[in-house]
């Protein structure tokens, strides 16, 4: 139990050093930027996560696994009209994209096909 967090802090330092030990190393010789300390490496690191890596349990796609499960298990207690008054209040609120209700990984009943377009006359 104790091991984890003294593991994750031994990979987080030699993940600074090694961003430490590149930027002095390889930008410093061929780009005109200043030599940084360890300390700013692992701002640097901080930095980045922020900015491009997100932050932890906001999931892809929807959401996290379990909320994903959650409401897959809601939209499957539905009963059909329920079901149909959630969509047009989805199309109300977003359009029609990107339908993730239609989504057959949302529910064990297979997705409706979408409508075949009329005829403009």
């Amino acid at each position: 139990m104790f091991l984890m967090p003294l593991a994750l802090a031994g990979f987080l330092a030699l993940f600074t050093l090694a961003v430490y030990a590149l930027w002095n190393g390889v930008l410093a010789a061929v780009l005109p930027v200043k030599v940084i300390t360890y300390w700013q490496a692992l701002g640097l690191l901080v930095l980045a996560k922020i900015l491009f890596g997100g932050f932890p349990f906001r999931g892809r796609g929807w959401g996290s696994p379990w909320r994903e499960r959650m409401l897959a298990k809601r939209w499957d207690s539905l009963t059909p009209e329920e079901q149909q008054r959630m969509r047009e209040e989805m199309r109300g609120r977003f359009g029609d994209w990107p339908r993730p209700w239609d989504h057959p990984c949302h529910s064990s009943r297979p997705a409706t096909p979408p409508p075949p377009p009329t005829p403009e006359t």
